[in-house]
């Protein structure tokens, strides 16, 4: 594994699971030491004992990112044990409201709320608290879970596909502001990926998965390893010249 990260701290919000706990693995492998934070408090534990059992360096904290309080606290006990900050991963979703995100005439409004909370007020959140420490960072990075969502004009899910456009545009507004003093900011947007948890619940039908492999211009669905790679990369050196961008990883299943 590349030593890219050796010796920076990271924080990744939505660390417990999914891809947020394979980013976890993949920036410890390269050398950070990192913050695992989830409204799971015991998923963000699990994690940290997978990290420390192989001589990682990694602390768990619990944060609810619809809470200003809660997100401040938990960067201030971040940084205090981190000594400093160089890059964060935002990925927090309540993927319950997936499936009540119905359209616009029979969406119940709680669902729309409740997903903007999280999905771009708690990510703003989440970027004022980070954003004054990576700022004092040489390597300040921070990266957005966006989705293919954004642009693919679904017939589905408009309150998930407005929250990852309202994404969009934040990166882009702080690429654009903080650019210049040295900071990245950059989106990258799953496809379809088959998370531990998919596969181990065997919730996701055979006919699904090979429909969406035929929607592809791959031979594979995504994994989170997949999209763990990207985040890594967009928070080390070799990212540096990448600013501003929504990076689609999602096996050529959307062209943008």
């Amino acid at each position: 594994m590349l030593d890219r990260l050796a010796g920076r701290a990271v924080i990744v919000v939505g660390a417990g699971t999914g891809i947020g706990a394979a980013t976890v693995a993949r920036l410890c492998a390269e050398g950070a030491r990192v913050c695992v934070a989830d409204v799971n408090f015991s998923a963000a534990e699990a994690v940290v004992r997978q990290m420390t059992e192989v001589g990682h360096e990694a602390h768990a904290l619990e944060v609810d990112i619809t809470s200003e309080d809660a997100v401040n606290a938990c960067f201030a006990d971040a940084i205090a044990r981190l000594g400093h900050l160089d890059g964060a991963h935002i990925n927090a979703a309540d993927l319950r409201t997936i499936f009540a995100d119905s359209d616009a005439l029979s969406l119940d409004l709680a669902t729309f709320d409740r997903t903007l909370a999280v999905n771009l007020r708690g990510h703003l959140l989440c970027t004022r608290a980070a954003l004054p420490h990576l700022l004092q960072s040489e390597h300040g990075a921070i990266v957005y879970t966006s989705s293919g969502a954004s642009v693919a004009g679904e017939p589905e899910r408009p309150s998930y596909a407005a929250s990852k456009s309202g994404l969009n545009a934040l990166m882009r507004h702080v690429a654009s502001k903080w650019g210049k003093q040295g900071l990245t900011a950059n989106c990258v947007a799953p496809g379809f990926v088959m998370t531990p948890e998919m596969i181990a619940g065997g919730a996701v039908p055979p006919e699904w998965i090979d429909y969406s492999i035929a929607q592809t211009r791959s031979t594979r669905l995504g994994k989170v390893e997949d999209i763990a790679a990207m985040v890594a990369m967009l928070l080390s050196e070799d990212g540096r010249w990448i600013n501003g961008q929504v990076i689609h990883v999602n096996g050529g299943a959307l062209l943008t």
